[in-house]
């Protein structure tokens, strides 16, 4: 896959992340969340954050969408995009950075997005430097 692939998947996987924000499940915080992690052949997969009374049952969009990806049979990360519904630049929480670096590339990129457009990128290793994941395990 070129890069020029990526990049056009990536371009409409943020573009389809606003219309995302509406289907989130945030009764509680008011705190949408939309997400798409795009696997190492190129598909995308989209998910929402789905809160519940019983904290903290709830899932984060990067999560649905981790466990999208793992349903469709794929088990590498190449980039994962985040919108919110607010104007503020998103960042997977502490445990969703454990979650992506289970499946995570060695490129692995995080990609902030709003109104539709890629806004900050940054490679997901410098999120969670010196990670336990499943090298650890032998």
């Amino acid at each position: 896959m070129s890069a020029d692939d990526i990049t056009t998947i990536e371009q409409d996987a943020a573009a389809a992340l606003p219309a995302l924000l509406a289907r989130s499940y945030a009764r509680y915080s008011n705190f949408t969340v939309a997400a798409a992690v795009i696997d190492e052949q190129g598909r995308a997969h989209l998910g929402v954050n789905v809160e519940n009374a019983a904290y903290p049952s709830g899932t984060c969009a990067e999560q649905t969408a981790i466990g999208a990806m793992v349903t469709a049979g794929s088990r590498r990360i190449a980039r994962v995009l985040i919108a919110a519904g607010s104007n503020a630049v998103v960042q997977p929480c502490g445990a969703c950075r454990q979650r992506i670096a289970e499946f995570a590339s060695d490129d692995c990129e995080i990609v902030s997005v709003q109104d539709g457009v890629a806004t900050q990128r940054a490679p997901f290793w410098s999120l969670l430097p010196e990670s336990f994941g499943p090298r650890d395990l032998g």
